[in-house]
């Protein structure tokens, strides 16, 4: 079977998309650019602190991610999509002013607090970016185009991924961690008014609206996509743990480019297999070549073919997961794509800073095994599954 009838391309797109997937590109950036700094802020201003706060303290946010999803359907239809949107942006902003502020006052909040935060942080990201990426991205373009819109605007998302903590870095080594807590409000403020300068008409909500649902939230027949999709981004979840460097996340974005390319011209009629095969393999050879790194060189191609097996094996997944949602489950399928991602990052990140912190060559072997559990279970099982189940 051959990847023709799902093949999708970037074109050029209603001024309203772009927008969207601008507001997408920065909403992600100002969480991901927290990545990289907030472990070491944290060694630095609670000196003696437990590895197991550290990863609490990226963990928690992933969890934060499923606070609103049951409600996420039934704002959408009570009130206008679009607000609840920019008001869900405005309270992620306002999470990292709070860091900002008490940060540059002297402030020093508890761990307690701190966790609360970046939960509440978590369960607004998560409700933004369903909104965003379910609902509104959706609503810019025609019932045709929607899935080649839903592949372009997923990837202004996976650009992010590096593009976030290269900020991040950026901010801290010029300045201080104030100064990334304050990125990171601004850019989400930005994309608030990316979001707002859109208009969305206004819909009635049906009359037997629920207040908590699935809807827009999870798919539950997606069940073992999700499964694994969580082992594949784990790895990712684990390798961000480490103590990486902006050159890393900037070769991480140009495994991303090529990645982009390949699946333009190497998988355009490739067995449909073959591309979550080759993103898993490519991401272990990364890995592989990292562990058994002889010279410093190695460490350029590690990034990239790192990146370039990350972004094809889970762009594949985003097309699986809209090829096994029915009518009318297209936003729950881009939710539950999100819900996966975010779950295994933040998985990742737990275990990763809280157990193998000390020991990064244990930890680049936990993120092989799991990468290769997550291939043995796709082209054992997960691929069948899905040919079996598919809606579209």
């Amino acid at each position: 079977m051959n990847t023709q009838n799902t093949e999708v391309h970037i074109k050029l797109w209603h001024r309203d998309f772009w927008l969207m997937s601008i507001a997408n590109l920065l909403l992600t950036m100002s969480v991901y650019c927290l990545i990289p700094v907030l472990p070491s802020w944290l060694r630095v201003t609670q000196p003696g602190l437990a590895t197991l706060y550290l990863g609490a303290m990226m963990g928690i946010f992933a969890i934060g991610m499923f606070a609103f999803g049951p409600l996420c359907s039934y704002l959408v239809q009570r009130y206008r999509r679009n607000h609840v949107c920019t008001n869900a942006l405005l309270c992620v902003a306002i999470c990292s002013a709070v860091l900002c502020y008490t940060e540059h006052e002297g402030i020093r909040l508890s761990l307690g607090q701190l966790l609360a935060l970046r939960f509440i942080q978590g369960a607004l990201f998560g409700l933004a970016k369903m909104v965003l990426t379910s609902t509104l991205i959706i609503d810019t373009c025609e019932s045709f185009k929607r899935t080649e819109a839903n592949y372009s605007s997923a990837w202004f998302g996976r650009f992010a991924v590096s593009l976030g903590p290269m900020s991040g870095l950026l901010a801290y080594r010029l300045s201080a961690a104030t100064e990334v807590f304050a990125l990171s409000t601004v850019l989400a403020v930005v994309a608030v008014a990316l979001v707002a300068v859109v208009r969305f008409p206004f819909r009635s909500p049906s009359e037997d609206v629920k207040v908590f649902s699935l809807d827009r939230f999870f798919l539950p027949r997606g069940w073992v996509l999700f499964v694994n999709l969580v082992l594949i981004t784990a790895v990712a979840g684990l390798v961000f743990s480490l103590n990486l460097t902006f050159q890393f996340y900037g070769l991480l974005m140009s495994g991303f480019m090529l990645a982009l390319l390949a699946q333009r011209f190497a998988f355009r009629n490739a067995e449909l297999k073959s591309e979550a095969v080759s993103g898993l393999l490519l991401m272990l050879a990364g890995l592989l070549v990292l562990l058994l790194h002889v010279r410093a060189t190695d460490f350029y191609l590690v990034p990239v073919l790192f990146g370039m097996g990350l972004g094809i094996a889970t762009s594949r997944f985003l097309l699986f997961f809209i090829k096994l949602s029915r009518h009318c489950q297209r936003g729950t399928s881009q939710s539950t794509n999100l819900l996966g991602w975010e779950t295994g990052i933040g998985l990742g990140m737990f275990v990763g800073l809280s157990f193998l912190a000390s020991a990064p060559h244990l930890l680049l072997m936990v993120a092989a095994g799991v990468d290769i559990v997550a291939l043995v279970l796709y082209v054992a099982f997960t691929h069948t599954w899905f040919i079996n189940n598919k809606n579209r």
